[in-house]
């Protein structure tokens, strides 16, 4: 499936756990020897009471992680589309919490992404030694980037949708360092998890051009959380309204948040591509 252009491999796990390994999860991202795919997204059965289905998501690299906002939509179809689920909206549990996707008649799906997370010990960034620069009505954070004889400091606000993000302003997406800079602030000593780098371009004050360097994947066509992390800081920077069309390598998402102690809404596309099966080894 894909999410604007961010791809999946979506499995059922909802009659039995496959008891796939890292390793498993990297050959079936792989793009030569596997399916392909940015991430590997499984459905697994209701963990609770009040929680329709669980959602586990891991990178190409096999790293579990917490949140993936673009994957969310495509879980969503996946199950209407796979008779798992017959609800417009669903709770699904997630690694980086609860989240509610609903199904639109138009084919697109909005995500209730949650609130938006800046105590620095919950994103996790450690901040000390760090001096953050005012900015708006919240800050921005100089970190320094070394890189052999030479070094540069980049300013970025950062905030976690369930998972890391670091928000960089940029005059134009196109000519963006993202290659250069995105894997330099990914490792950065700050980010103890590693962080998701978001590189924004502010067209106007409801619209925005976006790309990602996403964890354990490099940078992909759209990143739905990233985009929701994108406008949050745009907001809380004064530099955005609360609804803003955010347009990624791979087509638009829309974002809204009314503020500090509200929560996230994405509305994007989800698309099945094509069904399929494979043999994958034992061990690995």
């Amino acid at each position: 499936m894909q999410g604007a252009g961010n791809d999946f491999v979506v499995l059922d796990e909802t009659r039995g756990l496959l008891g796939l390994t890292a390793a498993h999860y990297r050959l079936l991202a792989d793009r030569h020897f596997g399916v392909g795919a940015d991430q590997i997204l499984t459905v697994r059965a209701t963990p609770s009471a009040g929680i329709d289905f669980e959602y586990v998501i891991h990178n190409a690299d096999g790293a579990e992680v917490e949140q993936c906002g673009n994957g969310a939509r495509c879980f969503a179809r996946f199950v209407r589309d796979q008779g798992l689920c017959a609800k417009d909206r669903i709770r699904v549990q997630t690694r980086g919490g609860v989240i509610e996707p609903q199904l639109l008649p138009d084919g697109r799906v909005t995500v209730d992404m949650g609130a938006p997370v800046f105590a620095p010990a919950e994103i996790p960034f450690e901040s000390a030694g760090l001096r953050p620069q005012p900015s708006g009505a919240w800050e921005q954070w100089p970190l320094l980037l070394a890189d052999g004889a030479q070094s540069e400091t980049a300013l970025v606000a950062v905030v976690s949708m369930g998972n890391p993000h670091a928000v960089l302003r940029v005059a134009d997406v196109a000519t963006a360092p993202v290659a250069m800079l995105g894997p330099r602030i990914q490792a950065h000593k700050a980010f103890p998890r590693g962080v998701n780098v978001g590189f924004m371009q502010i067209v106007n004050r409801n619209q925005i051009r976006l790309r990602v360097f996403e964890r354990g994947v490099g940078e992909t066509l759209a990143c739905g959380s990233g985009a929701c992390a994108a406008v949050v800081a745009g907001i809380r920077l004064g530099l955005l309204e609360p609804g803003v069309a955010v347009q990624t390598h791979g087509g638009e998402l829309s974002i809204s948040w009314a503020g500090p102690g509200s929560n996230v809404m994405m509305t994007g596309p989800a698309t099945p591509v094509f069904d399929g099966e494979i043999d994958l080894p034992d061990t690995l």
